[in-house]
């Protein structure tokens, strides 16, 4: 085994599942392990590129997933649009969304953030990311990345106060 591939396995083993958490939490247990497994074809190919520290190269990787999630959003994106278009030629009008079910008002709660308030909450509380390494990842100043965290707080807190309110 090279220099190179074991330090390519190395950075897998240390942080492939914390990477498959990561997709599984944005897109579900079904599309995740492919996601990986994207992840795991651009580290093979780039393997050269992979930071020698071990902390340097995690953040790495998760410059890639954050890439390979952003493509997939986009493929997502016109796939839907695709499928509107398609109902209004085709006139059809129902569309099934599944209910919440009400032990997840947390989930439900994040997912109404805006995009860039949910990204640094779901680094930080389900990735274990610190603020700063947050920031870092998604190409904001920490200091940016701190009012951001605390705009997300607020509203999750009031999101989560008046689910409460309505439930009782």
């Amino acid at each position: 085994m090279t220099e190179r591939d074991a330090r390519l396995r190395a950075a897998l083993e240390a942080n492939g599942a914390v990477i498959l958490n990561y997709f599984e939490r944005r897109v579900g247990l079904d599309d995740a392990p492919d996601l990986l497994a994207e992840v795991m074809l651009v580290a093979w190919r780039r393997v050269r590129v992979i930071p020698e520290e071990a902390q340097q190269a995690r953040m790495w990787l998760f410059g890639v997933a954050r890439n390979v999630l952003l493509d997939h959003n986009r493929t997502e994106r016109r796939r839907s649009r695709l499928a509107n278009r398609l109902r209004a030629v085709t006139h059809v009008t129902e569309t099934f969304t599944a209910p919440a079910d009400q032990h997840f008002e947390v989930l439900d709660a994040v997912a109404q953030l805006p995009t860039d308030l949910r990204e640094l909450v779901q680094l930080v509380h389900w990735d274990g990311f610190t603020i700063a390494d947050a920031a870092n990842h998604i190409g904001i100043r920490p200091s940016t990345a701190r009012s951001r965290y605390q705009r997300a707080r607020e509203q999750l807190r009031v999101a989560l106060l008046s689910e409460s309110l309505i439930a009782e």
